[in-house]
């Protein structure tokens, strides 16, 4: 595997690779699990792994949105991306609870299945993107999550919710879960 490809195969293994362990830990959670809380996080079992499968959402939507600041002047998504970074306060309020309220649509018996949709969705995206189009980018965030960059490429938002996955999974207390 080499260049563009290349990339584009690992992009697709590792949403695939996600979204078979997401399955794994649905299965693997007790009961009583479900509410416990999870280390470092203010949210529960249930709770986090919503929040996971909600680091896939958010590219979905973002993915519009980059592909037009990417063709916009570069001051533009420059200046979007300082306003956003000024808004970081209110965007964690609503993360947090919205992330919690939406674990109760969301919730055990539904997540699994919006996994598979959205997974499935972002491979379809993946497959349709031209090897420019994965090198095109846009000014981000980067103080709203420590794994956007000031400027993210396609390829680097792709990468981005297995970063935020693997992370948010080491916070799960879930007892019989192997490390990814």
């Amino acid at each position: 595997m080499s260049g563009v490809n290349g990339e584009r195969e690992e992009l697709a293994a590792d949403l695939e690779r996600a979204r078979a362990d997401f399955h794994h830990l649905l299965a693997a959670t007790g009961a009583e699990e479900w509410g416990a809380p999870t280390n470092g996080t203010r949210w529960t079992n249930e709770e986090l792994l919503f929040h996971m499968v909600f680091g896939y959402m958010i590219v979905q939507r973002l993915l519009p949105l980059m592909w037009l600041f990417g063709r916009l002047p570069a001051g533009i998504g420059t200046a979007h991306a300082r306003a956003l970074n000024a808004a970081t306060r209110p965007f964690d309020v609503i993360n947090f609870y919205g992330s919690r309220a939406a674990a109760r649509v969301y919730n055990r018996r539904r997540m699994g299945r919006k996994m598979d949709r959205v997974v499935a969705s972002l491979q379809r995206s993946l497959e349709r993107k031209s090897d420019a189009e994965l090198a095109r980018g846009m000014a981000y965030p980067s103080r709203w999550d420590p794994y956007f960059r000031n400027y993210m490429t396609f390829a680097d938002l792709y990468r981005y919710p297995g970063r935020h996955y693997d992370h948010h999974r080491k916070q799960l207390t879930i007892s019989g879960i192997r490390e990814a």
